[in-house]
């Protein structure tokens, strides 16, 4: 399925290395920004008093937020669980008052509103709690990228293995950089999303690798410049496709799932931006430069150039 076909191979490599000058830019501000803003954790993560209230009639969970932020909670989570009579509250950790405290000023407040608000149950998250999800999530972003290089070793070459590797790392580094800059709230959704995203973008690298490998197969006198970015041209129109209905399902969770799909949703429209960036230019140019070549790929008998199914005869605009 094709919006469109583009009949001349576009040279995306002549242009390689200004593209991936503007990455490793973007790449270090990334880095200086986490070391030196560092992320704005969530409660998952640095410990605070988880609350459950229930209210004999629905309750606007928008309401509840502000009167909460009155009492100087900027970063109080409040969703909806079970019905939408009840709701959770997270409440970061706050000096000089215990758990209890806290709760109590809550309710105060929220019985001044609606009277009817009755406390369901409260519990303390300690930071201990915090430190395993941190471990647990490196843990989980470390076998991610090893399984990567994994498969992508055994599909097609070491070379590309280490380009997707390097080209996903890129985005995620990326992501958390807005994060850190922006001190937008890191919570388990957002390590979610980064997962998702680390796998979205090894996606769409396999799909160019693939047509690659099926280039050097078919058009015999092509460099590697050109196998490139013919494959690059020629799966255009699927990214359109792909990525446009899938960042219109993220935009609707932007829009319209709440404060907490909020920031998700967020850093899934930074991964999916980026990874389209990084697979097109990043990972194809970093193979490039690591010198494949079409004996890494064909074991076997190729195809010669001029042959009738040959729809670009290596032209370039």
């Amino acid at each position: 399925m094709e919006f469109f076909r583009i009949h001349k191979t576009i040279p995306f490599m002549r242009h390689a290395l200004v593209l991936n000058a503007i990455s490793v830019l973007t790449f270090v501000l990334a880095v200086f920004f986490l070391f030196h803003r560092g992320l704005h954790l969530s409660v998952e993560f640095t410990g605070g008093t988880v609350m459950e209230v229930a209210y004999q009639q629905s309750v606007d969970v928008g309401k509840v937020r502000e009167t909460i932020g009155k009492l100087g909670y900027a970063d109080v989570q409040v969703q909806n669980f079970g019905t939408s009579r009840d709701v959770q509250i997270r409440l970061p950790v706050q000096k000089g008052q215990t758990s209890a405290q806290q709760s109590e000023q809550v309710m105060t407040a929220l019985k001044a509103v609606d009277p009817s608000a009755t406390l369901r149950g409260n519990e303390f998250v300690g930071p201990q709690v915090g430190e395993e999800l941190t471990t647990n999530g490196l843990k989980a972003l470390g076998m991610v990228v090893v399984g990567i290089m994994v498969y992508l070793a055994f599909r097609f070459e070491w070379k590309f293995a280490l380009a997707t590797v390097l080209a996903n790392l890129h985005d995620v580094v990326i992501i958390l950089g807005f994060f850190a800059f922006f001190q937008w709230e890191f919570s388990l959704a957002v390590l979610a999303a980064v997962l998702a995203v680390l796998g979205y973008s090894v996606n769409e690298s396999v799909v160019i690798f693939d047509r690659v490998r099926e280039n050097f197969r078919r058009y015999r006198k092509l460099s590697t410049r050109e196998v490139i970015d013919n494959a690059i041209t020629s799966t255009i129109s699927r990214t359109i496709i792909t990525h446009g209905s899938t960042q219109l399902v993220v935009l609707s969770m932007f829009f319209f799932g709440g404060p907490t799909l909020h920031y998700f949703a967020l850093a899934l429209t930074i991964g999916i931006l980026f990874g389209i960036y990084s697979s097109a230019f990043v990972a194809a140019a970093i193979a490039m430069w690591l010198g494949v070549k079409r004996e890494d790929l064909v074991k076997g008998p190729v195809k010669r150039e001029g042959d009738p199914d040959d729809p670009n005869a290596g032209a370039t605009v």
